[in-house]
């Protein structure tokens, strides 16, 4: 689970990432859910978007996708959406750490 802090400090690093997730009318389909998790695994931080022909939210492909693939929803906003998690074996991103510990 991530800290608002953290969530913060991801938003502002989404802000320079590509959307390379495009949930079409087709919905989330197993290609899809393959496509995300190797795409976390070599990203850790990744950004889709929900087009027009969709049945799906963009908050409900955010929350499928994070269930599928076991991420973090890091923001949604409009059509679009950032999903993070965290790849043990090669960190490439540094989260801050909460202070109040």
């Amino acid at each position: 689970m991530i800290t608002s802090k953290q969530r913060a400090q991801l938003r502002g690093l989404a802000m320079n990432e590509d959307t390379i997730i495009q949930i079409g009318k087709g919905g989330i389909t197993e290609n899809v859910i393959e496509s995300v998790s190797a795409a976390l695994k070599a990203r850790e931080l990744v950004k889709g978007k929900v087009l027009e022909n969709s049945m799906l939210t963009a908050r409900e492909a955010c929350d499928a996708l994070c269930e599928a693939c076991k991420a973090d929803p890091v923001q949604v906003i409009g059509t679009k959406f950032v999903l993070f998690k965290r790849n043990p074996n090669d960190m490439k991103i540094e989260l801050v750490k909460d202070k109040k510990k």
